[in-house]
């Protein structure tokens, strides 16, 4: 494939990836599967989790600029999320191809059915007295534009679901947005631009951490031409994204997210029942 190719993709998986806060390793897999059929899991897994981390550190340089990131949770989620990370790349190893594919096209039409079912949460929650509790987080944030965001969430679940999505995403090569946004918006609590801002910082220190371990076990050796023309795409679509981000609706940014994993979910379990 020729770089210009792989510039324009990037730039497409960049845009997307960073409106939805979900990095585009979702998208960014399986097209890889398609156009590198000889290359084994980890192979792929390495490439786009490094692109993943491209995006996510451009990505959250633009939210961090509009204030829409929680910093406080991130980092509080990026504590289990990392160690989570470092095991799933650990794992990639361990999974043949044809499982990989099974596993990857499961778990993202489960999250696509889920997001489709389950809308988004549109009522504010409401004022009263609630029990203190240390596991209880309060949130105040205030953006660029003045827009004023005051949400609570368990923290304890919070940590849980990090520690999850940082080992399915390094496993799978597909920077853990697609699951850490919708739970953040469904369970959590957070409001959708928050939810996404916050999940691209959290991406961006994972995708790191992953990276490193690929890097070490060798895994990166066969994709620096990828990663080189894919970063320059992603780099750039991740402050389109940003913009596009701002200007449509929460709701609909959960309705694309939907759609783009029921899409790429029937596409992977074709190609690995095929």
């Amino acid at each position: 494939m020729t770089a210009l190719l792989l510039i324009f993709l990037g730039l497409m998986v960049g845009t997307f990836g960073t409106m939805v806060g979900a990095g585009g390793g979702f998208i960014l897999v399986p097209i890889l599967l398609l156009l590198y059929p000889e290359k084994d899991p980890e192979i792929i897994t390495s490439i786009s989790l490094a692109v993943v981390f491209l995006n996510a550190t451009s990505g959250s340089l633009a939210y961090a600029f509009k204030k829409r990131i929680d910093y406080k949770s991130a980092w509080l989620f990026c504590i289990t999320t990392l160690p989570g990370s470092i095991l799933g790349a650990l794992s990639t190893s361990y999974i043949s191809r044809k499982a990989f594919d099974l596993i990857f096209g499961i778990v993202l039409l489960i999250l696509a059915i889920i997001l489709i079912i389950k809308p988004t949460k549109t009522a504010p929650e409401k004022e009263g007295k609630e029990k203190k509790s240390f596991w209880r987080m309060a949130r105040y944030l205030m953006d660029i534009d003045g827009v004023r965001y005051i949400y609570r969430y368990n923290l304890l679940l919070g940590i849980v679901l990090s520690f999850f999505v940082g080992f399915a995403s390094s496993l799978l090569g597909i920077g853990g947005g697609i699951i850490h946004v919708p739970a953040m918006v469904n369970l959590l609590n957070f409001p959708v631009h928050i939810a996404t801002a916050t999940s691209h910082f959290v991406l961006s220190l994972m995708g790191l951490s992953g990276s490193m371990i690929h890097y070490i076990k060798g895994d990166l050796q066969e994709g620096y031409f990828q990663i080189l023309w894919l970063g320059i795409g992603v780099i750039v679509g991740a402050q389109i994204g940003a913009i596009f981000s701002t200007r449509i609706k929460g709701k609909i940014i959960i309705q694309c997210l939907a759609f783009a994993l029921l899409i790429v979910s029937i596409r992977i379990l074709w190609t690995a029942f095929g």
